[in-house]
């Protein structure tokens, strides 16, 4: 279930998409000028997503979100960007992991230029507007993790039957607060769907959230695996980049050798028109459904529903696990990553694929019966007792029951954003 990074969503190695990306290589790879497919990706790209009146492709997703905030900066001829503390990463540039745990190497002056406020909190980030009134060029965001944008709203049952666009409680969606107020700052709405985007929605998940940025960001699952990210946008916003307006002054934008390789338009182009005919979207909110359920079936079977389970909508899932006082646990998560692992599945989170299908659900369920049984020892009684036990759930009981460490084949996970080896 890690899917490279999620940046797979039909499957592995698919025939179709590696073969337009082979016709692309048989085409020259990279040329010296723009190339029709990739006109044809950008075509794609502006007729798809609602908020994009042009496009700047790129490798990765730092490249096109430092390229937003440039964007924002050279139109507003501001200084400050505002991002939710919520989201972990947005840049490897200075303006962003400056303010991360991880800053050795980066330049305070940089870094003292990004403002963060907190997720589904309008006041907080009204607060930054107050404190630097007519300073903040744009404010960043995804539009959701497996915490979304609508609180409490109980049509998120309907879910994605009934997308949230077509909900009538939109304006309390903290999407379109967000916007607003942002707006009525003079500041640029920027949504970054590098994960979300051609999951959540083939139209990203501000088609699905019923929310359009002024600037949009995209990569990952946009091509199946293969390298490529892009910006998007309104031409207002967009043309601060462009090289063909007499006498406006530059912005160098974002321009690498390898920006426009053509076997990633290709495998992207493909990937796209599979999405569509296939709705590969759909598949991943139906399988995360079931994976959900059957998780918590499994986990009420062995007791330890209350240590481990799924939180968030089927389309973003992420699983929760707690030591036996109930505090979230990064040595419980190792334990059960281990015994998953022994069972064949690795999950180092919930990204899902078209390719998952019932074969691979049931596999999934059968380790996590396994799994649990653990889990619970280690929450129970120890670790003497674990040969009576087969499965990672089974694992992840015993270690509830009797302490997680003595269970573990290696160190516990450790969080990505911490400031030592």
């Amino acid at each position: 279930y890690g899917m490279a990074l999620r940046a797979v969503t039909i499957g592995y190695a698919d025939e179709r998409v590696n073969a337009a990306a082979i016709r692309q290589i048989e085409n020259g790879v990279n040329l010296t000028r723009a190339t029709e497919i990739e006109l044809e990706a950008a075509e794609l790209i502006c007729d798809l997503i609602p908020c994009a009146d042009m496009v700047k492709f790129g490798k990765n997703g730092s490249n096109v979100t430092t390229a937003a905030v440039k964007i924002a900066r050279s139109y507003t001829g501001r200084r400050y960007v505002c991002v939710p503390r919520q989201h972990p990463f947005f840049s490897f540039d200075d303006w962003f992991i400056g303010v991360t745990a991880i800053k050795r190497g980066t330049l305070e002056d940089q870094a003292a230029t990004t403002l963060v406020f907190d997720y589904n909190d309008i006041g907080s980030l009204k607060a930054l507007f107050d404190q630097y009134p007519d300073q903040i060029a744009a404010v960043m965001l995804e539009p959701a993790t497996h915490i979304t944008p609508c609180g409490a709203c109980p049509n998120q049952v309907d879910w994605p039957s009934t997308p949230c666009r077509a909900c009538p409680n939109t304006t309390g969606n903290f999407l379109q607060q967000v916007k607003a107020l942002a707006h009525a700052n003079g500041a640029l709405f920027i949504l970054d769907e590098m994960i979300t985007g051609f999951r959540w929605h083939l139209k990203g998940a501000s088609a699905f959230f019923g929310v359009e940025p002024d600037l949009a960001t995209y990569g990952k699952a946009m091509a199946n695996g293969f390298s490529l990210a892009a910006v998007v946008g309104k031409r207002e916003f967009m043309e601060v980049g462009s090289i063909d307006k007499p006498g406006m002054e530059r912005t160098f934008l974002l321009s690498s050798t390898h920006g426009a390789e053509m076997p990633a338009l290709g495998a992207f182009v493909e990937a796209t028109r599979i999405n569509a005919a296939e709705d590969v979207p759909g598949h991943l909110w139906a399988y995360g459904a079931k994976l959900k359920a059957g998780l918590a079936e499994v986990a009420g079977r062995h007791g330890v529903q209350d240590h481990i389970f799924m939180e968030g909508p089927a389309i973003a899932l992420n699983y929760v696990t707690r030591d036996a006082s109930g505090a979230p646990s990064l040595p419980m998560r190792t334990l059960f990553s281990q015994e998953m692992l022994k069972r064949g599945v690795m999950m180092p989170w919930l990204a899902i694929s078209q390719a998952h299908g019932e074969t691979e659900l049931a596999m999934t369920l059968d380790a996590f019966d396994g799994a649990l049984a653990v889990y619970r020892q280690a929450l129970d009684s120890g670790v003497e007792t674990l040969d009576a036990f087969d499965g990672a759930l089974a694992v992840y009981r015993q270690a509830l029951d009797s302490g997680v460490e003595t269970q573990l084949n290696g160190p516990a996970i450790k969080p990505v954003f911490r400031t030592h080896n």
